[in-house]
């Protein structure tokens, strides 16, 4: 297993994302998932996300109980900051200092751990200033009971304000071949001029990028995927040329979309650590290939010619409100 540095937080070179072993993604399976996650570990991969939201709350649970007696092989990420209630009903974006406190003691109590190694705000809350928010969250560091801070889906001006309370070691937000604005919002450049790095979620484009969603009619009936923009019937044929247009250089180089699409955000820099998500260990060990792989300049640029940043048709999410702020 190769390794990669979020500013002063070293984690293997590809982490695993969890939130599809409990929610979104269509059925779901605790034992084939668990199975996963201690595949991964076996491989020599320790950086593991997850949030208080997914499940909601299950997902915390699922993962405390897959590194139960592997602690110390484990790089553990969670986040708090879109609050749901147990029946699972959205309450908003929260970033009040007094639920940023409580909400990390849940989720050390959900993932029975002392410490999170990496501790996300899931998202900006628009109501309190990020230095409230940040003052909180510098307490919990300062209390042992979190070593690192993250950020997801903020802006480059938010990004410099957090950080001046307290060093950001990751900001994560959705980069891959069809999801490129951080490339051109700002948020890349403040990310690298502050030395912070980079974890993209969804750098399959949620499974789109695989060429294993052909259509709507392969989702589950409650997967999520169905409310997103660019799932739609309206923008899915225009989306899939660019899985055509990946497959076609896959094939050539003879790896799967996957890897190739993995790869490309891998060529990104060092900074770069990407947490793809499965709940298959044959989807996990295909994505570890991905490692395997150098793409030359001229098959980046190739890439970059056939996925231009704004190339989706659709927006990421239903609501983008929440997002870059």
């Amino acid at each position: 297993m190769l390794f990669r540095k979020l500013r002063d937080l070293s984690v293997s070179s590809l982490g695993l994302g969890c939130m599809g072993m409990s929610e979104f993604y269509g059925p779901t399976n605790d034992e084939e998932s668990i199975a996963t996650i201690h595949r991964f570990l076996d491989l020599g991969g320790n950086f593991i996300d997850t949030a208080d939201m997914y499940g909601p709350f299950k997902n915390e649970v699922l993962v405390g109980k897959a590194i139960a007696g592997r602690r110390a092989d484990v790089v553990l990420a969670t986040k708090f900051g879109n609050e749901r209630g147990a029946d699972g009903s959205f309450k908003g974006v929260n970033g009040r200092p007094e639920y940023v406190r409580a909400a990390c003691d849940a989720s050390l109590q959900r993932l029975g751990v002392d410490y999170i190694d990496l501790y996300y705000q899931h998202r900006v809350d628009r109501n309190v200033p990020i230095e409230e928010t940040w003052g909180a969250l510098k307490e919990l560091v300062e209390a042992g009971k979190v070593r690192h801070l993250g950020i997801s889906e903020a802006s480059a001006t938010t990004i410099e304000r957090a950080n001046a309370v307290h060093p950001i070691t990751a900001v994560q937000s959705e980069w891959s071949l069809w999801t490129r604005e951080i490339e051109t919002n700002g948020v890349l450049a403040k990310v690298r001029e502050l030395g912070i790095g980079f974890v993209p979620y969804s750098p399959l484009g949620r499974g789109f990028l695989t060429g294993v969603v052909t259509s709507l009619d392969s989702l589950a009936a409650d997967d999520r995927r169905r409310t997103y923009p660019r799932f739609n019937d309206e923008n899915f044929a225009r989306n899939y040329a660019i899985v055509d247009a990946v497959k076609l250089i896959a094939d050539r180089l003879i790896i799967t979309p996957a890897q190739l699409a993995l790869a490309w955000v891998l060529a990104q820099g060092n900074d770069v650590v990407p947490i793809p998500g499965t709940r298959k260990i044959s989807r996990l060990e295909e994505n570890l290939g991905s490692l395997e792989i150098t793409l030359t300049e001229r098959e980046i640029r190739e890439l970059d010619e056939v996925a231009p940043v704004g190339v989706a048709h659709g927006e990421r999410y239903p609501d983008m409100s929440t997002v870059n702020v």
